[in-house]
């Protein structure tokens, strides 16, 4: 600092000069642009990429539902607990302008190895390498995350900037949503819409696109260099503060009764001198509010697979256009871009009328919004079961019968409550709730009245758990039972399940083509009939057996079809059946828990991000950015343990756990909140050898700071 602006700054106190007169006003800093445009391609790469990622773990490397729940929010909590990583690594020896441009070409090497990993023509372990690139993604995204904001922060001449500085947070969160709303927006239609390497989708483009914004991002971050205001690394403060702490602690268990103290960090004073003692008072003040905090993020980040698989169960189609399940995530950022500016004009005026003005009072308000969303969320999910499909439970079985056959079937069993019942052609028969334990048998005896129907009889081997089907066919000239083993619950990917069931004199070619692809073509064709369920596309099917085409049908999202294939004196006749029901409840009825969960994070996450810099001492800005992120990371960590704790069947009591968590949560928050009082920030330059000497509130009396504004919070 030189001696004019030190000056300056002596003279200048409370926005006025000596003799009162207002002082020159500053410009805008000018670097603030490439910031602001770094984190939009920054934030388009990590939500393109975040977007389709439990998709791509459960439908290309085949993982089930709770495990990449699970990965996700593992790579979710290494991402913000890199945040503490990070901040040690700016503040102790690159400084923030080079860690930021370090760890985002770390960051390009990880972007890459996913996407190409993603391509399916090339011999290449794709699990490994999309584990080795979320892990450098998390190194370079959570390592530059607190530092891009606090190296905005100091762009600023504080406290002459103040409002231009709380206008930089607001642009700066809708930079970040901006990247967030186009990627979630066209990183499911490049998955999807786009067909690559003989695939039905295009992941590796998905996440290849994204890749290059990052890349676009470093170049953009470089041609701001010259208009930075780069400062050097302050010494590595996570360290200085843990020594600190221990010092006060060893220190006071020998001398509390001897030499007490004011507060307990006093006693580390003598080694470490009163300004980091100070300072550090001042951040563990915070760090003390920041204790409720994860349990927000344990909610707010279940958009991305919670949520997700939750769509995933629903209808998209609303007849002009179909919704992709993650798609629906778009929803999020793109409220935050109407919210923002609402917020600034009505909300939050709104708000102060009925007496919530203060920082800590719309956290609380925001983190009340995430457990209503949940408590919406737990509805559409009660609504969501009576679409699911029935698995047998302990000491149930079910039983499915499909009549392939061209005549009607008369049925006597010992099966309870379905002794005699009559069984149509190219029709169904099934018992969702049956007593077995273990395995048990029960007797069976079709009759018919039709010429060229022979009766027969036998026993239903029936196993608990399980779900067992048979198909009445002549394949071998006598009429008989073909048994399988059934799957009736809905694809995990939300697609359409079928199977096709042939009773046919040999086997003959079908196929399926999808009329509604652009050309037309043979999405499934088989010459020999299976059992086996087939994953397929939500479309409108002409369906052939031998080059003739026998019917066509819609398959949608969520349903499990049986097609029969029947043929009599040479005339081949086809049914579908429909095994589950497809998905019924459109995926619109998601857009209220997605509105109020966006209310509030507006209130919670851009009032947190202000707090933590304004709270936090010059050298701790990124120390507390990096806690502030730390609180993202437990939040996830959350998540992981309760999915692998799998403590509840029914995914309505998870949602109905984590809204109750949030609830408890703010209460306690609520109340630390209203006895939190924050610590005013010195200034330890300047001070004299005469000065040093003045009680603290002289001292600060004598340089004009009795009232030293340094919060929103009051």
């Amino acid at each position: 600092m030189t001696e004019d602006s030190k000056h300056e700054e002596v003279a200048n106190v409370n926005g006025k000069d000596v003799e009162g007169a207002e002082p020159k006003k500053l410009k805008y800093p000018r670097s603030i642009p490439f910031i602001i445009s770094n984190e939009f391609c920054e934030r388009f790469n990590y939500y393109g990429m975040r977007t389709i990622l439990v998709l791509y773990l459960t439908r290309k490397l085949d993982y089930d539902d709770d495990t990449a729940t699970v990965l996700y929010h593992s790579f979710t909590t290494l991402v913000y607990f890199m945040c503490v990583i990070g901040a040690i690594i700016s503040d102790s020896w690159l400084g923030k302008f080079k860690t930021i441009l370090y760890l985002s070409i770390v960051y390009v090497c990880g972007s890459s190895l996913i996407a190409i990993g993603a391509i399916p023509t090339l011999d290449v372990d794709a699990r490994a390498m999309t584990i080795v690139g979320l892990l450098l993604i998390a190194i370079g995204s959570g390592g530059i995350k607190p530092c891009v904001a606090a190296f905005g922060g100091e762009q600023f001449k504080m406290p002459e900037q103040a409002k231009y500085l709380a206008l930089f947070f607001s642009m700066f969160y809708f930079a970040v949503n901006s990247g967030s709303f186009v990627s979630t927006m066209i990183t499911p239609i490049l998955r999807e819409d786009v067909k690559c390497f003989d695939s039905d989708d295009c992941f590796s483009l998905a996440f290849g696109v994204p890749g290059i914004l990052m890349v676009v991002s470093i170049i953009i971050f470089l041609l701001g260099k010259p208009l930075y205001k780069i400062t050097a690394p302050a010494g590595n403060m996570f360290m200085k503060v843990s020594k600190c702490i221990w010092t006060a602690i060893r220190t006071r268990s020998k001398e509390k009764t001897v030499n007490p103290r004011d507060h307990w960090l006093d006693y580390s004073e003598k080694r470490w001198g009163q300004q980091l003692v100070d300072e550090t008072r001042i951040l563990l003040n915070v760090l003390r509010l920041y204790i409720p905090l994860p349990v927000f993020w344990a909610l707010f980040d279940q958009q991305g697979s919670r949520w997700t698989f939750q769509a995933t169960r629903m209808d998209g189609d609303l007849g002009f256009w179909t919704i992709k399940p993650d798609q629906m995530q778009v929803i999020n950022p793109l409220l935050i871009l109407i919210f923002i500016p609402l917020y600034e004009v009505a909300f939050y005026p709104l708000l102060s009328l009925i007496g919530i003005r203060r920082p800590l009072q719309k956290l609380t308000l925001g983190g009340i919004f995430a457990g209503i969303a949940f408590v919406i969320s737990t509805i559409v999910e009660i609504q969501l079961e009576d679409t699911y499909a029935v698995i047998p439970s302990a000491g149930e079985s079910q039983l499915r019968i499909f009549n392939g056959m061209a005549c009607d079937y008369t049925v006597q069993t010992d099966v309870p409550n379905h002794a005699n019942f009559v069984l149509k052609s190219m029709e169904m028969f099934e018992e969702k709730y049956i007593s077995v334990n273990g395995v048990k048998s029960f007797t069976y005896t079709f009759s018919s009245e039709t010429a060229g129907c022979a009766g027969f009889n036998g026993q239903f081997q029936l196993e608990e758990y399980k779900q067992i089907s048979y198909l009445v066919q002549n394949r071998a000239g006598t009429p008989g039972l073909l048994s399988y083993e059934d799957n009736t619950e809905k694809s995990s990917k939300g697609y359409p399940l079928f199977r096709v069931l042939g009773n046919t004199a040999e086997d003959r070619p079908y196929a399926f083509k999808d009329l509604e692809a652009d050309p037309p073509y043979d999405r499934h064709s088989n010459t020999t009939y299976t059992d086996d369920l087939v994953e397929s596309y939500p479309s409108l099917y002409e369906i052939s057996v031998d080059g003739k085409k026998v019917m066509e049908y819609y398959m949608r999202l969520g349903g499990v079809y049986a097609f029969i294939i029947s043929e009599t004196d040479n005339e081949i006749k086809a049914e579908v059946l429909i095994v589950t029901e497809p998905n019924s409840i459109s995926m619109l009825w998601l857009i209220p828990q997605y509105v109020v969960m966006t209310l509030g994070e507006v209130m919670y996450s851009i009032t947190g991000l202000e707090f933590s810099f304004t709270q936090a001492p010059e050298s701790m800005k990124s120390v507390l950015q990096g806690c502030w992120q730390l609180t993202v990371a437990v939040g996830n960590l959350i998540v992981v343990i309760v999915a692998e704790a799998k403590i509840f069947e029914a995914q309505k009591w998870e949602f109905v756990l984590f809204a109750c968590l949030m609830f408890v949560d703010m209460a306690i928050f609520s109340v630390l909140a209203y006895y939190y009082k924050p610590i005013p920030i010195k200034s330890y330059e300047d001070e004299d050898d005469a000065n040093t000497t003045l009680p603290i509130e002289d001292r600060k009396e004598e340089r004009g700071l009795e009232n030293p504004t340094f919060t929103k919070s009051e």
